[in-house]
């Protein structure tokens, strides 16, 4: 069934059989928009291939079509094409909408300080409540002039106004445990200002992973940042090189869902394009895996995913990998001892409050489960419900949910389409699943 379909309910039919499937996983939203990001700062023609068409992604490249980038997309072939400018915007008065793309949101609000002009950028009414106020105040440190005035609670969200003349750069200071992609945006921008920008973090920092993917792109068009692990950050003006093709890899947090699959049903599912050596941290889910009783094995090209005679629950720390905690949440239920969620705090201010979504999802379809501040505790279930899976607008919810509709007969998905944020043909893969 297509999730683009007015239907607003799917219902997951389960699978009784131990899978043997393969799979292949779109390009990877991450590594998409910090892409894309660099190859507009790049001077000169980038081509992206295996690149994500989703709505993420297209929220940041029609906010680059209407900066004035031109941009080729070919979502048969899955590239995209950007001329970079060398940092110049050519626009000057932009109004830019964003949906809950908090990617975007947080990459071009950094991003349009190199400009020179005023521009918005604003959001849906969920992202009026994600925060962006220790990044206006990391940009204000650097000479920049930008405001966000919009408060939800004691948070300060969209929308932004950049008045931007350029960005003088010096030093800044950071707190990193609510979003990574603050320090992302940052380290993707200032090798364009004026001076040379030292960055400092002051607290914990959140999804390293993804700083140490950042700078791997950066590193790729040919821009090295000296760091103090992820204390501080020292970063020398230069430009960005365009690359002829660049090849954005299957995306890991897409691929967990698939992981999981075998662990639920049984089985085994290759997910072809990834190996252990992908530079995003999301395939560390793996190791979760493999600790709780699966199989996983490396071959050319694809990694293998044979399900555990019996699962085994366990307390583990997912600060590094907070995007895959909901799929661990819908494994978890099927081991044989709880399973104990740490460190993901910063799920809270996500496309919902993913915690406490997570939690209540699971209480409806019988299973049991304490709520913590910074996590969950999962205890195993042998009697489940049948019920509707309310999904929050988030697309990490249907997917990660209907993992349990391949084994627990009865469960639906409320808003299916609302994985087109990330994976759009999601559900016709988990279809195809035998």
């Amino acid at each position: 069934m297509n999730p683009q379909l007015p239907s607003q309910i799917m219902h997951i039919i389960p699978i009784t059989h131990p899978l043997n499937a393969s799979v292949r996983i779109p390009g990877s939203k991450s590594l998409t928009n910090r892409a894309l990001l660099i190859a507009a700062l790049a001077q000169g023609k980038t081509r992206l291939i295996n690149a994500l068409f989703s709505d993420d992604s297209s929220f940041l490249v029609s906010a680059l079509q209407n900066l004035g980038f031109m941009i080729f997309l070919d979502p048969v072939n899955g590239c995209m094409e950007i001329q970079g400018l060398g940092g110049s915007i050519p626009k000057n008065q932009v109004e830019i909408f964003i949906g809950n793309a908090g990617t975007a949101a947080r990459f071009l609000t950094a991003f349009l300080t190199l400009g020179h002009g005023t521009f918005i950028v604003d959001g849906d009414s969920r992202m009026r409540e994600r925060p962006i106020g220790d990044l206006v105040d990391a940009l204000t440190q650097l000479g920049a002039n930008v405001q966000a005035d919009n408060r939800y609670g004691s948070l300060l969200c969209p929308p932004v106004k950049i008045n931007a003349s350029g960005l003088p750069g010096g030093k800044t200071k950071i707190a990193g445990n609510i979003s990574s992609q603050f320090l992302s945006a940052l380290l993707m921008t200032t090798p364009y200002a004026k001076t040379s920008v030292e960055i400092e973090i002051t607290t914990t920092l959140n999804s390293k992973p993804y700083i140490d993917m950042t700078l791997a792109i950066m590193s790729d068009f040919g821009i090295d940042v000296e760091r103090d692990g992820y204390n501080s950050f020292l970063i020398q003006p230069g430009i960005f090189s365009p690359i002829s093709e660049y090849s954005i890899e299957p995306d890991a947090t897409s691929a967990s869902y698939f992981f999981a699959a075998p662990a639920i049903c049984g089985g085994t599912v290759c997910v072809d394009g990834l190996s252990f050596r992908s530079i995003q941290g999301d395939i560390k889910f793996l190791d979760i895996l493999a600790r709780m009783g699966c199989a996983v094995e490396e071959n050319k090209n694809s990694i293998k995913i044979t399900g555990a005679s019996e699962l085994v629950g366990m307390d583990i720390d997912m600060s590094d990998i907070p995007d895959t905690a909901q799929t661990l949440a819908a494994v978890a239920p099927f081991a044989i001892s709880p399973t104990r969620i740490r460190g993901i705090g910063s799920a809270r201010v996500k496309e919902t409050d993913r915690i406490s979504a997570a939690c209540a999802e699971l209480r409806k379809i019988g299973v049991g489960v304490y709520e913590h501040e910074d996590g969950m505790t999962i205890f195993p279930c042998s009697q489940f419900n049948p019920a509707v899976i309310n999904t929050y607008n988030d697309h990490r919810m249907a997917m990660a949910f209907s993992l349990i509709g391949l084994r627990v007969p009865g469960i639906s998905i409320d808003n299916p389409g609302c994985v087109s944020k990330t994976f759009p043909d999601f559900f016709n893969i988990q279809a195809a699943l035998r």
